[in-house]
């Protein structure tokens, strides 16, 4: 008798707590996590990068616990839309998600690091940063708040505009430009710029309508969204970018501390190995992207070291000022940050 209360009284509070994170009380037995991502979908081997990472990722998850364990890839933001994610990782209503992590800047602050110009200028840099000081207090923030980094992603960012080539700053004086986070927002305003807020898979039916001029995204996006449709001119990120934008493999907290030790552990090793994958596609993305706008009859066009840094100086008087402003913690990051350039 007892015993038998026990479990009952054990099993009144797992619903407790579930209910109070406002997830399915039943999601302790939960065998099958879902993946969402804004992107296109497509196959293990073809398309979209990381849709192709969260197919291999779950196909490695199942493989590996003999089924025990499987995840289901919900791309397009069909599971839910694209802004909604992040906030629902928080509250363990969505299991994982690969997303922008600056899109989260409006209830997180911080995150808005993930998409700050001037501060990762190369992959080298990108791959450093997870074990820097400012790598190790982004993750505390994140789990602090109920959110844990699994993959590491950072991808060089590029422009595409319909017809006037955006290269140095004084390029985008006058024009309805994407920026895609607070921060770059702030460096294109400070230029001159009008600036439009929306999310990646938005913009193509922007510049469609004249709504946009131009739009930063990364390489994958700009092949992916098929942005050289609808814009002439591509400026590239590859050899030299002033702006890399953080796009991780994250998990709920919740949901993975309801996780045995064990699969803790494999879900956490199996984001480590994405990391190479993903770096490997896209070196390839930021090269094929510029024969994809060559090709549909457009122009493509590379940045300088010099242009970086005029774009850096802009961005170290007017982001990183505003940045550092917001709270302590963001001070504090920023600090962090400046010590690794």
């Amino acid at each position: 008798m007892n015993e038998n209360r026990r479990r009952v009284l054990q099993t009144l509070s797992t619903l407790t707590v579930a209910g109070s994170l406002g997830v399915s009380p039943w999601a302790r037995a939960a065998t099958e996590l879902r993946i969402s991502h804004q992107f296109p979908g497509g196959t293990l081997t073809e398309g979209d990068f990381r849709d192709r990472l969260c197919r291999r990722f779950a196909q490695e998850l199942a493989k590996r616990t003999n089924g025990s364990l499987t995840a289901v890839v919900y791309p397009g933001s069909s599971l839910m839309k694209t802004k909604a994610q992040f906030d629902a990782l928080r509250k363990g209503a969505l299991d994982m998600s690969l997303v922008p992590l600056n899109y989260a800047g409006g209830e997180v602050p911080e995150t808005n690091i993930g998409l700050m110009p001037g501060i990762i200028t190369t992959y080298d840099k990108g791959v450093a940063f997870r074990s820097s000081e400012a790598g190790k207090m982004l993750y505390n923030v994140l789990a602090d708040k109920g959110v844990l980094l699994v993959s590491w992603i950072w991808q060089s960012g590029g422009v595409a505009s319909r017809s006037q080539a955006v290269i140095e700053p004084e390029d985008v004086r006058g024009l309805k430009v994407r920026g895609g986070g607070r921060e770059m927002d702030t460096v294109l305003k400070a230029a001159g710029a009008a600036v439009l807020s929306i999310p990646s898979n938005e913009i193509y039916a922007a510049m469609q309508t004249g709504a946009l001029d131009a739009a930063m995204t990364s390489s994958t996006s700009l092949m992916s969204f098929r942005l050289e449709e609808v814009a002439k001119q591509l400026t590239t990120g590859r050899g030299h970018a002033y702006w890399y934008m953080f796009e991780p493999l994250m998990i709920s907290r919740a949901v993975y501390e309801r996780l045995p030790r064990d699969l803790q552990d494999l879900i956490m090793k199996l984001g480590a190995e994405m990391e190479k994958f993903a770096l490997d596609a896209i070196k390839k993305d930021d090269n094929q992207v510029a024969q994809v706008y060559v090709k549909a009859g457009g122009q493509a066009h590379d940045l300088s070291a010099a242009t970086v840094q005029r774009w850096q100086d802009i961005a170290r008087r007017t982001a990183w000022k505003d940045f550092a402003g917001r709270s302590p913690s963001c001070a504090a990051l920023m600090t962090a940050v400046e010590k690794t350039l």
